[in-house]
């Protein structure tokens, strides 16, 4: 128990830690921010990308988010000319990574295209060059992988961007994760809970995890970031008080790709987007009160009436 000067007991001061994203906040008293993930499930066409962010406006997110690649400097060596399957046919995967990622003329009808539908859109860089790629179009946030969590030199150069950002744990020990926010600092930081496999099975998601994050890190924002088939486990962490979520979202969860099987399809999403503000809505403020709709209940159920003063 701490004192203060006077020998009173010292209150924990409230922290002001909502976080500017675009036009919105992120935090206490905010509505949960949600993040309509479409990676590379646009499988490297322009016209799906456009339906996909069609189908994350017409749900209601707040963002969509794509993955942004250097592929010679994110593919192994060794991996570069392994043969596999793909919409193009039998190809080198360097190829197939190639085939994937979007160039600057593609982000730019992005760009154009995000903000005539009034969406916020940013990016996961993989790498130092994509971030310098990124930087052209001014995204309102960086999302950092699970798999970036130890890139130190690529954390450090999101960080010099000043831009809010959010770190995935998937794959994460929490030495790791304290050793990342020591490096990077909690400011304009959120860290997501997540779990990297693709799909995730319900008893490997560790929602409670949203709860520890809280604990050990005051001050930062902790969300969720969801590879599971269903959609009550996001709402489950939004119970737990996750300020912002992120779904893989695609039109189709048969389409050929790595990440469909754990996304979630666009009349999926707006389901998940309509009950997290139907929970927003019933969680209320935490103060017990009778409400006008209960008046007549009361008239009518209660055999012995108090004497107190409504």
């Amino acid at each position: 128990m701490k004192l203060n000067r006077r020998g009173q007991i010292k209150r924990k001061e409230p922290m002001n830690n909502k976080i500017k994203i675009g036009s919105r906040f992120i935090g206490e008293g905010e509505p949960v921010y949600i993040i309509g993930e479409i990676g590379i499930n646009h499988n490297g066409s322009i016209e799906l990308a456009k339906k996909l962010i069609d189908g994350a406006v017409f749900a209601g997110c707040d963002a969509v988010k794509f993955q942004k690649r250097t592929p010679e400097l994110c593919v192994p060596r060794d991996q570069w000319e392994i043969e596999r399957e793909t919409p193009w046919g039998r190809i080198p995967y360097i190829e197939y990574r190639r085939k994937v990622e979007f160039g600057f003329e593609e982000y730019l009808e992005i760009d154009c295209y995000c903000k005539e539908k009034g969406v916020d859109w940013f990016a996961s860089p993989w790498d130092e060059t994509a971030v310098e790629f990124l930087e052209k179009f001014k995204p309102v946030i960086y999302k950092l992988s699970s798999a970036s969590l130890t890139d130190h030199p690529l954390l450090k150069k999101v960080r010099a961007t000043g831009k809010p950002m959010i770190i995935s744990t998937g794959m994460s020990t929490m030495d790791e994760i304290e050793e990342t926010v020591q490096l990077i600092g909690k400011e304009n930081l959120l860290i997501a809970q997540s779990t990297s496999a693709y799909p995730c099975a319900v008893e490997e998601l560790n929602i409670n995890v949203i709860k520890t994050y809280k604990e050990k890190f005051p001050g930062v924002q902790i969300g969720y970031s969801g590879h599971e088939t269903g959609l009550a486990p996001t709402l489950a962490a939004v119970t737990l008080g996750a300020s912002f979520v992120e779904r893989h979202i695609t039109l189709d969860r048969a389409m050929w790709g790595t990440d469909q099987a754990a996304s979630v399809e666009v009349n999926g999403m707006l389901k998940l987007v309509q009950d997290i503000r139907d929970i927003e809505k019933a969680l209320g403020n935490g103060i017990k009160r009778v409400y006008e709709s209960e008046y007549k209940s009361i008239e009518k159920l209660r055999r012995v009436k108090s004497n107190i003063t409504i």
